[in-house]
């Protein structure tokens, strides 16, 4: 448990940038699914700076299997994303500075730009872009 508590503060911090709506969405997951577990251990953490998961992680042979669960849920897709980042991230290198250098990261911005640039940008980069981003 304490190696997916782990990947998930890596994942988090690496992901910062990503796609807010779902990071929101699995924040939201995780925090439904550990409620009961969250006021049990965890109630007097002030949440922020990873401090409500280092809770939890202290607290890790005493959480639900529901918890448990989504967090090993979380840190797939995080995975996931961080796979589908770094894939794209290589392929489109050149692209990205050679057309998105001013753009700001995070919100989708940079994906943004590359479609904008879709004319210019090179046939692996849109591969990586389709192989990896559901429409």
């Amino acid at each position: 448990m304490r190696k997916i508590f782990a990947l998930l503060t890596c994942a988090v911090a690496l992901l910062i940038g990503a796609n807010s709506m779902a990071q929101d969405s699995l924040v939201e997951h995780l925090v439904r699914s550990c409620e009961s577990d969250i006021q049990s251990y965890c109630s007097q953490v002030t949440p922020g700076n990873g401090r409500m998961l280092h809770c939890m992680a202290a607290h890790e042979d005493k959480i639900s299997g529901r918890c448990q669960y989504a967090f090993y849920q979380a840190a797939s897709i995080l995975e996931q994303l961080a796979t589908a980042t770094a894939y794209i991230a290589s392929q489109c290198a050149t692209d990205i500075e050679t057309h998105c250098s001013d753009v700001a990261m995070g919100e989708g911005r940079i994906l943004a730009c590359l479609a904008d640039n879709e004319a210019e940008v090179s046939d692996a980069c849109k591969q990586a872009v389709s192989d990896t981003i559901e429409e």
